[in-house]
């Protein structure tokens, strides 16, 4: 059996939310600050910055001048401030202290002063056929035999192992013909006396591909 209603207790009616509800008001802020975060990192995502690189091959050693990059657009993100940007300046008498390949972007690690560098390019005749692999940034250990009384040469000895190959050049003769392939590879100062008393007494040049050698 019903009853009916007791008038001296009020009513529940549902209201429709007003605009000036805080619970409203805050969803919707929560709403769009979600939707900005999302925003902000589908951008970040996708921001290139522009970025130098090396336009050829620069070995270790070599002057650098803002004409020996190109700039290019990279994606880089927490990376960036690694390498050098393209409206960054180029330091002052700054040389490669690394081998930079054509297309690379430029490591600042790679960017230093001449007078710090502990390894120094040196040009080495190069006897026999050089082996397979044995290009710039490759390790090769370099053997030499000094001159004889006997008008030979003795045994060979490692005078460097693993040491760096910065470059190689085949330059030509005043008769227009091409003279032996040199082999440029950076020698620690430490034996530096003792190569170039090699090569000043005329002492056979070979070497011996090391890929095994950390780089």
């Amino acid at each position: 059996m019903s009853s009916a209603p007791d008038p001296s207790v009020p009513a529940l009616r549902l209201q429709q939310p007003s605009w000036k509800d805080p619970r409203l008001l805050i969803g919707i802020l929560l709403v769009l600050a979600s939707l900005a975060g999302v925003t902000a990192l589908v951008s970040s995502a996708d921001k290139t910055v522009p970025m130098l690189a090396a336009k050829e091959q620069i070995a270790v050693g070599t002057p650098l001048a803002a004409e020996d990059f190109v700039v290019v657009d990279a994606r880089l993100g927490d990376l960036e401030g690694a390498y050098l940007r393209a409206a960054d300046p180029m330091p002052a008498n700054a040389v490669a202290t690394s081998l930079l390949r054509p297309g690379e972007l430029v490591p600042r690690s790679a960017l230093g002063r001449a007078d710090e560098l502990d390894r120094k390019p040196v040009g080495l005749p190069v006897d026999s056929p050089l082996p397979d692999g044995a290009g710039p940034g490759a390790r090769v250990d370099v053997w030499v035999a000094l001159p004889d009384a006997r008008n030979g040469f003795g045994e060979p000895q490692l005078l460097l192992e693993a040491a760096e190959i910065s470059q190689l050049t085949r330059p030509s003769s005043a008769l227009g013909g091409l003279q032996p392939e040199q082999l440029h590879v950076l020698v620690p100062d430490s034996k530096m006396a003792v190569l170039l008393h090699a090569l000043s007494n005329g002492a056979r040049i070979n070497v011996v591909l090391n890929p095994g050698s950390a780089s």
